[in-house]
C-alpha cells in the first residue's frame, strides 16, 4: 500500500546572517508519528513554529499546515493560572464537541495521561510533570488531522512517560492522525516513531530519513547525528 505524503517546500528563514533554512523541504507521512531528532540548537522547533504557521516564513511561496487542522502541544504549558485543570481542557475542547459529549471526552484524555483526579486542581498546586500532561491532554482532545508535539515528555519521569506514550498510541490506532514530533531522546522516538528524521548542518539538511524497524539501533543514529 502507497504511502501518503504531505509536502512542505520553499522553507526559508534567516536571523540576520545566521540562515537557518535554505530552500528546504520535507516530506511528512499521513497517519504516522514522524519523529525529527538532531542536536540543540539545530532549528527543529523553529521548524515546528514555521509549518504550523507560529513563525512566518521568509519566502512568499510557501504553504503552512494549517489548512489541515492542527494542534499543537508545545515544550511550556501556557496554562491559565486562574483555571482548574478541567477548565483549562473545557475552555479549548467546547468548540469541537456538543455539550452532552464534552464531559465524556474530557474524561477520556485526562485518564488517558493518568491525571483525572487532579481535574479541580489549579496550575500552581501542580508539579511541572503533571502540568505537562494537561497540556497533553488539551491538544490531544481537539480533534484535528495533525497533532504537532515539540518535546512533549521532557518532563515527565520514566514511568509515566512510558504509560502515557503507550496510551497515546492505542489512540492513534484508533483516531488515525499524523504525528510531527520533535524530540532530543533517540530512545522515544525508537519507542514511538514510525518515521524518524535527523536534522543538522547550517543551513539544516535532512541528514538521514528512516523507516522504524527492528534493524535500526541507537548507535545507528549517533552516527547521524553527531
Amino acid at each position: 500500500m502507497e504511502e501518503m505524503i504531505l509536502e512542505i517546500n520553499n522553507i526559508n528563514k534567516s536571523y540576520n546572517e545566521n540562515v537557518i533554512f535554505k530552500d528546504f523541504n520535507m516530506k511528512f507521512y499521513k497517519n504516522k508519528v514522524n519523529c525529527i531528532l538532531g542536536k540543540s540548537g539545530c532549528g527543529k522547533s523553529t521548524l515546528l513554529n514555521i509549518i504550523s504557521g507560529i513563525i512566518k516564513n521568509d519566502s512568499s511561496k510557501f504553504e503552512t499546515l494549517e489548512k489541515f487542522g492542527i494542534s499543537y502541544i508545545f515544550q511550556d504549558d501556557r496554562l491559565i493560572d486562574w483555571l482548574t485543570v478541567e477548565e483549562n481542557i473545557r475552555l479549548i475542547a467546547k468548540s469541537y464537541y456538543k455539550k452532552h459529549e464534552l464531559d465524556k471526552e474530557i474524561h477520556k484524555y485526562l485518564s488517558l495521561v493518568g491525571i483525572y483526579d487532579y481535574k479541580n486542581y489549579y496550575p500552581q498546586m501542580l508539579s511541572g510533570g503533571i502540568r505537562q500532561r494537561v497540556n497533553i491532554a488539551r491538544g490531544l482532545i481537539c480533534p484535528s488531522n495533525i497533532i504537532i508535539m515539540d518535546e512533549p515528555f521532557k518532563s515527565i519521569d520514566i514511568s509515566n512517560k512510558k504509560i502515557i506514550i503507550d496510551n497515546f498510541n492505542d489512540i492513534l490506532k484508533i483516531e488515525k492522525r499524523t504525528v510531527i514530533l520533535v524530540t532530543h531522546d533517540i530512545d522515544e522516538a525508537l519507542y514511538l516513531g514510525d518515521k524518524i528524521f535527523i536534522l543538522g548542518n547550517r543551513p539544516i539538511e535532512i541528514k538521514a530519513t528512516l523507516d522504524n524497524s527492528s534493524s535500526i539501533n541507537k548507535e545507528d543514529i549517533c552516527r547521524y547525528i553527531n
